[in-house]
């Protein structure tokens, strides 16, 4: 046992040294065929918080790695990345089938699930303490990740996506390439009440009683891809599943040209729900890593 135990702890710094992601070529969990690329760092905590970073259209994951800056910040704190890379021609991921959308109903997001529970049995994470997040394509992942497993991840950070189940088409498929592609939701035409939105999150997980997932949403004002309406479309299908009724704006928060939205009480790391709008940047906000640490409660 003692030499097994060694063992893993060389195979763990081996994946960890090069500050690169590593294909993880014995994963092979239905129900589509993903792939999974890790982040282990040397000075893995025991047990390791996880964070699945989801690309964007015409990405990978090993783009994505390098596009956001998490690995040196996984180096600092310990926790470990999982990189999803999209089986797509486009690059995209399924973010619009009835499979996808539900809880345990297969396609996408359930792959990404089979995903964090090898890195909970093989790497030591922590199943308590695993956050999402994404850009553009990855960030509708995100919201349909928080949506059909809230028993799975405590928060998420959305850059420059959609509602949870806007992007929904009937008749798409779990293995359909590319993915559906719904536009009225992308130009931003799909717009519900706080209520219906919530009861359609509600609804692709309706056994689930638990406590639901923070929420952290990045939004530009100029985006021609993602149109802005579905920033606020978003604010309110999370302010319904989270049960939250008020909301204060602070400008130039972060920075200059954002506007900062709280919903409820807390702060930014610490409130259930959180906004930024980006006054005249377009598709996609850049990755903020550090405010999504502080939000993960991380850093």
């Amino acid at each position: 046992m003692q030499v097994v135990s060694t063992l893993a702890t060389l195979a763990l710094a081996t994946i960890g040294s090069a500050q690169s992601i590593t294909k993880v070529n014995d994963f092979n969990a239905s129900p589509t065929k993903l792939g999974m690329y890790s982040y282990v760092p040397k000075n893995l905590k025991t047990p390791a918080p996880i964070i699945v970073a989801v690309h964007h259209c015409q990405g990978s994951a090993q783009q994505y790695s390098t596009e956001s800056h998490y690995m040196p910040l996984a180096d600092q704190h310990g926790f470990i990345l999982i990189y999803p890379n999209s089986r797509s021609s486009g690059g995209c991921f399924d973010v619009a089938s009835d499979a996808t959308l539900k809880h345990d109903g297969g396609g996408d997001s359930q792959t990404i699930i089979n995903m964090v529970k090898y890195a909970v049995d093989k790497y030591g994470g922590d199943a308590n303490r695993t956050y999402v997040t994404g850009t553009s394509s990855g960030a509708m992942m995100t919201n349909v990740l928080l949506g059909a497993y809230p028993d799975v991840f405590k928060a998420g950070s959305v850059y420059s996506g959609v509602p949870d189940g806007c992007f929904y088409v009937s008749g798409s498929t779990a293995t359909q390439d590319p993915p559906g592609w719904n536009n009225a939701c992308a130009n931003g035409q799909s717009t519900k009440t706080a209520q219906q939105w919530g009861d359609l999150v509600r609804s692709y997980y309706p056994d689930y009683t638990g406590p639901r997932p923070r929420v952290q949403v990045w939004h530009g004002t100029s985006d021609g891809t993602l149109r802005y309406p579905n920033y606020q479309e978003t604010l309110k299908e999370w302010s319904n599943v989270l049960g939250l009724t008020t909301s204060a704006d602070k400008t130039n928060t972060p920075q200059s040209g954002y506007t900062q939205t709280i919903y409820g009480d807390g702060d930014a790391a610490t409130a259930q729900l959180v906004g930024y709008s980006a006054q005249g940047v377009g598709h996609t906000v850049p990755v903020h890593e550090a405010q999504d640490l502080a939000f993960f409660g991380i850093a």
